[in-house]
């Protein structure tokens, strides 16, 4: 089960390049329900999500780079690029604040994973944050893949 939210973000923290990142590309080949395929640095994934806003459903598999390069062909819409960047919070959860490279930029997005809906739900994010877009759909990748 993932519970998550998503935010657009403000203003990049200043720090930024002190923390770690990974290089991701994703692709959609299916979008209802959600299946991609992911190369995250040198791993590669394929996962299922069900439908649902900041709560739902999510398996990854490990997929060998043959078989993501066999699929990549057969993606829907376009492939996404970001750079994740991974920074800890007090709290002890992380943001993962994606910056979307390619035909994406200067799309920018902070998400928050959590252990339980009472924690998301009561969350108070950094002032760096902007808009709460976990309930628009607009924002889930698998929509923006779709962007052209």
């Amino acid at each position: 089960m993932e519970i998550e939210r998503k935010f657009l973000v403000k203003s990049l923290p200043g720090n930024l390049d002190s923390y770690p990142f990974r290089q991701i590309e994703q692709g959609y080949l299916c979008t209802d329900p959600v299946v991609r395929i992911r190369r995250q640095d040198n791993e590669y994934y394929l996962t299922y999500k069900s439908q649902g806003l900041m709560v739902r459903e999510e398996y990854n598999l490990p997929l060998a780079k043959e078989g993501y390069k066999h699929l990549l062909p057969k993606i829907d819409g376009i492939l996404i690029a970001k750079r994740r960047y991974l920074i800890p919070m007090d709290s002890g959860l992380t943001i993962e604040l994606d910056v979307f490279e390619g035909e994406l930029a200067p799309l920018i997005l902070a998400e928050v994973e959590f252990h339980t809906e009472e924690e998301a739900q009561h969350f108070l994010p950094p002032d760096w944050f902007g808009e709460d877009v976990t309930y628009s759909t607009d924002y889930h990748n698998s929509i923006l893949s779709q962007k052209k």
